[in-house]
């Protein structure tokens, strides 16, 4: 019989993926409501980074190890994984939905007959299953998932959907190291792959003031940069302004930009088109501010203020600037 929850903890470039922590915060949720214990799982040419994630509320750390595991193929991943699968017989194994996860979860959840369920937002435990709840066509939809048949079930959850700081800490979790065999690896691995280098991580920040159509011009964008400095946060916008150069595309917000799950996100004069609207969902709080009182924005905001921003965000700057003395 499956028990437990596996959860995969990327590494990278010598250092731990930080969305693998928010792959720990969805693990532990499952494991809250379906009563098992989460363990993580590192492959690599020894435990150095499975001490890393010892913080953690988890029953144990993994820690597979062989020589071929120092740098990524798909080949020697796929390999490592499966014999921990077989081994630990888990009732669900937990992924974040990186470029290196998609590249070689699908041929391991292949090797045990099952697909993967990818890229999901959310996750709910019901009638004795768990529900997964994933996006289509660019947020326009959400589907709800369940995997069928027996035996142990494959999901990837999207940078966002859970918050890193959210995965509970704990003490005294111990690294069980296991040599693992890994056959034959067919590809040398080359240099990871890139995204175009940003001059900010926005999804590293906490505070994002964002700017859509409704600042007119680019000498406007003072107005919410000044915002954005008083509250200690970056500026970001909708890709209407980045295309028109007034903003360097790293700032974009959306499916074509980053994904963001800051604690607060302000939103001033965007509209709330979908394809902005699935690339920041997730944020803490959000506030927005437009002079359309059906702006779809106000949909998912968390507080709205309905009136033009020229007049809102001089009155709360200046606000802030007396609260901070």
């Amino acid at each position: 019989m499956s028990n437990g929850i596996l959860v995969f903890i990327e590494h990278r470039q010598g250092a731990i993926n930080k969305v693998s922590y928010e792959a720990v915060a969805a693990a532990q949720e499952l494991g809250a409501g379906t009563g098992q214990e989460v363990t993580a799982v590192v492959l690599g040419a020894d435990a150095t980074f499975a001490n890393e994630v010892t913080g953690f509320k988890l029953a144990g750390v993994l820690s597979a190890e062989n020589p071929k595991l120092a740098d990524y193929t798909p080949d020697a991943y796929a390999d490592a994984f499966e014999q921990v699968v077989k081994q630990r017989d888990p009732a669900f194994v937990i992924f974040p939905h990186t470029y290196l996860v998609r590249d070689f979860a699908p041929k391991l959840a292949a090797r045990f007959g099952k697909g993967l369920v990818s890229d999901c937002i959310r996750m709910k435990a019901e009638g004795g299953g768990v529900v997964f709840t994933r996006r289509l066509f660019q947020g326009k939809m959400d589907a709800d998932v369940t995997a069928r048949g027996e035996g142990t079930v494959f999901a990837t959850f999207q940078s966002g959907a859970y918050r890193g700081d959210q995965a509970e800490r704990g003490e005294g979790a111990q690294v069980e190291s296991v040599q693992v065999e890994v056959g034959e690896v067919r590809m040398q691995p080359e240099a990871p792959f890139q995204e175009v280098k940003a001059a900010v991580d926005l999804t590293k920040t906490e505070i994002i003031v964002a700017i859509g159509r409704g600042i007119k011009s680019q000498e406007n964008i003072a107005l919410a940069q000044k915002l954005a400095e008083l509250l200690g946060g970056d500026i970001a916008a909708s890709r209407p302004i980045c295309d028109a150069g007034w903003l360097p595309i790293d700032r974009q917000i959306g499916s074509s930009g980053q994904t963001v799950a800051p604690k607060l996100y302000i939103a001033l004069g965007i509209s709330g088109a979908i394809q902005h609207l699935v690339g920041m969902k997730n944020a803490g709080t959000i506030v927005a501010v437009n002079k359309d009182p059906e702006a779809p924005i106000f949909d998912i905001a968390d507080y709205g203020i309905v009136g033009d921003l020229f007049e809102v965000v001089p009155t709360l700057t200046e606000e802030i600037q007396k609260l901070k003395g």
